[in-house]
């Protein structure tokens, strides 16, 4: 990876883009990113920016941002509909994060592996997200596909590959895997009244305890009259409900396919379409 390359990692992410949004100046990043990979002399959008560069990307350099809004145009807006879906990033399980998970009837994780990634803590992490989930899929393109196809022959673990054309091909079916479930795990996905709603409908009562005491009593009260796969659901409708989006063709129609990823995960603009299309159509620098 070259020190451009390393850039557009750099611009790429969610915090860059609500900076960018937020201020009305150009950071030197984007500039160096603009005169590397922009050749055109007329005036530039921001948008128009962000398309060539994303066209590079496309081309020439997959890296985790790419990975992931693929995968949220491909999966989840083109197969699934945001008002039943929601996708989730970065979840924290136990020592590992998730790198994307969609939740509908159930929740499914995609570990993404690029070609600039090695396979060193796939092991420890496919054990992790087991604790909460019962389906985990590997996302790797075609340089990668026969290692891991070889490394996961004896497991439930899915298999997808990134083509060239930018198609998800499902390489190796997953199938559920209910045996790594732990309560603890699941218990820290919950927030407070998440888990609280929970004890209400079960006991109808919360723990009468001291504050220290509290989550470890909530989570014996659960372990004690709530099985691993009830609990399991449970959690997956808490976090979905967390999480979805209620407005489906607004999204459609007015986020670019370049940074559909960005504004969904965005807690900025995650629903400010117009405060991100003005940003877009501003001449760069202006």
């Amino acid at each position: 990876m070259d020190k451009a390359q390393f850039l557009i990692s750099k611009i790429f992410t969610i915090p860059y883009f609500d900076r960018l949004i937020e201020k009305n100046n150009v950071p030197d990043s984007f500039q160096k990113c603009i005169t590397r990979y922009v050749k055109d002399d007329q005036e530039l959008t921001y948008g128009k920016v962000i398309s060539r560069i994303y066209s590079y990307m496309d081309n020439e350099y997959r890296n985790e941002y790419y990975y992931k809004n693929t995968l949220f145009n491909n999966l989840l807006l083109q197969k699934h509909s945001l008002l039943e879906t929601a996708a989730l990033t970065e979840l924290p399980i136990a020592n590992s994060k998730a790198d994307f998970v969609m939740i509908n009837g159930k929740g499914i994780v995609y570990e993404i592996k690029t070609d600039l990634d090695n396979l060193q803590r796939l092991e420890s992490q496919i054990i992790d997200y087991y604790k909460v989930f019962k389906y985990v899929n590997v996302v790797v393109s075609k340089k990668q596909l026969e290692k891991v196809k070889e490394f996961l022959q004896e497991t439930k673990v899915g298999i997808y590959e990134l083509t060239d054309s930018k198609k998800f091909i499902c390489r190796k079916k997953p199938y559920s895997n209910k045996d790594g479930l732990s309560y603890q795990a699941l218990f820290q996905m919950l927030r407070k009244k998440e888990f609280e709603s929970i004890l209400m409908k079960y006991y109808g009562k919360l723990p009468e305890v001291n504050d220290f005491d509290y989550y470890r009593e909530a989570l014996r009260l659960i372990e004690k009259k709530i099985s691993i796969s009830r609990f399991q659901e449970l959690v997956m409708t808490a976090l979905k409900e967390r999480t979805i989006l209620l407005e489906e063709e607004v999204f459609k129609n007015q986020v670019p396919e370049e940074l559909s990823f960005y504004v969904y995960f965005s807690k900025k603009n995650r629903t400010n379409y117009k405060l991100v299309n003005e940003f877009l159509k501003k001449t760069v620098g202006v």
